[in-house]
């Protein structure tokens, strides 16, 4: 079956919970919301950037609007959710659990994992205290080690000791994130924390590359098999030899995106293809996207779908940037239409806008220029800011236009969102 490229894209924002803003429909944001819109996605990267919120927090909120940050902690914390390496570090749902522990059995092979257990025995006598230290407390975290040395200023976070150990015994399953306060990782035992999880009784390496190929394929529409296989991070082989299998059972099926190429969708794809070509399906109003959202995480995919050229510039020299430390995604009536940049002043109570940049050929209509003005004033009032301030933009007229529209909905931003108890 053939679909258009503007199917394809409504395929994947209709699988992504974005067909629509969250905070225009009045999306369920219960602790149940959260722990549903993480299953739906099938996972959730994490990324410790903090300009406005971290990443994590800005995926949720762009599918469900106003909803409270804790609940992200509070399903962790009630063992909803858990924590590992998939699609770098994540979120995943705890149905997933299992997968993961194969994976942390798998990688006896793996030359990352090889390394790890390396450097633990060579730091036997750290290793066990650290676990005894564990072992002891219930729940452990990085500062509870003093260091005793100055950092040597070498690596990337130049760690203390323990925290690397730590890290390491998390990688290799030993120990598990029971919650995080302020995002620092709180560790436990995995056996204290997940006892009911038994690893006699693990599915076979091919039932977890299944599994990461059916949950990859639904999440996205309809994709490629290269898109599939960056989705969680599997190995292009195992992840063909995956959908053979899948397509045997008949659990996937054989589409084509036009100008793309072969693709592969869930069979319940057909159903939702239909409501899109009967319009019933039709991608509206304006998001903000982080850039470790699943829609803009695959560049090459990105590209191919939207003919949106993305690249987070946080890690490039300030010097080289083009569009801002860490741009948002501008998702507008399903096209991405531009990309923002900005910061949280929280004494001011004020959302910067730095700079603001339109795709070329972007026609500037009233409804781009509402999109952009509610979207930026739910993003404000999220975080509990009050202003909105654009100091840049291209072209400059956006600028000038989007302020009038901002003013009008100032009143919006004064409505503070709803703050649920950790109790």
């Amino acid at each position: 079956m053939m679909v258009s490229r503007s199917e394809a894209v409504t395929l994947l924002l209709a699988r992504q919970g974005l067909t629509t803003p969250g905070y225009s429909r009045s999306a369920d944001t219960s602790l149940d919301g959260v722990v549903a819109c993480i299953e739906a996605m099938g996972v959730l990267q994490i990324d410790t950037i903090h300009v406005v919120a971290r990443s994590p927090y800005i995926v949720l909120w762009s599918r469900l609007g106003r909803y409270d940050p804790l609940l992200l902690e509070r399903a962790l914390e009630e063992r909803r959710i858990y924590e590992y390496w998939s699609h770098e570090a994540s979120f995943l749902p705890v149905g997933h659990l299992p997968c993961s522990r194969v994976l942390m059995h798998q990688r006896d092979t793996n030359p990352r994992r090889v390394r790890l257990i390396q450097r633990m025995d060579a730091n036997a006598e750290l290793v066990s205290s650290v676990l005894a230290h564990v072992a002891a407390t219930g729940e452990t975290r990085a500062a509870d080690f003093a260091r005793d040395v100055p950092g040597s200023g070498q690596g990337w976070w130049d760690w203390k000791p323990e925290k690397m150990v730590l890290e390491d015994l998390f990688m290799l399953g030993r120990l598990t994130v029971a919650r995080r306060e302020r995002f620092h990782r709180i560790y436990r035992l995995w056996e204290q924390h997940f006892p009911e999880l038994d690893d006699a009784t693990l599915p076979d390496d091919d039932a977890v590359a299944d599994q990461h190929v059916r949950v990859a394929a639904r999440a996205l529409g309809v994709a490629t098999a290269g898109w599939i296989a960056d989705y969680f991070r599997r190995p292009q082989a195992e992840t063909k030899a995956a959908i053979a299998r899948l397509i045997a059972s008949g659990e996937l099926i054989r589409m084509e995106i036009e100008d793309i190429g072969l693709a592969y969708a869930t069979p319940d794809t057909d159903g939702l293809l239909g409501e899109i070509r009967a319009g019933l399906r039709r991608p509206s109003g304006t998001i903000l996207l982080s850039p470790f959202d699943p829609v803009v995480w695959h560049r090459a995919r990105a590209l191919d779908l939207f003919g949106f050229d993305y690249r987070i510039e946080c890690y490039t020299p300030e010097a080289k940037r083009r569009y801002g430390y860490f741009s948002l995604p501008i998702l507008h009536d399903g096209q991405l239409v531009g990309r923002l940049d900005p910061k949280a002043y929280r004494r001011e109570r004020r959302l910067e806008i730095r700079a603001l940049h339109l795709e070329p050929g972007v026609q500037i209509t009233e409804g781009l220029i509402g999109g952009i003005a509610l979207a930026l004033t739910e993003f404000a009032a999220w975080q509990d800011l009050d202003d909105v301030e654009i100091l840049a933009s291209a072209p400059p007229i956006l600028r000038r236009r989007l302020g009038p529209a901002l003013r009008r909905l100032a009143p919006k931003r004064s409505r503070r969102p709803v703050q649920v108890s950790r109790d």
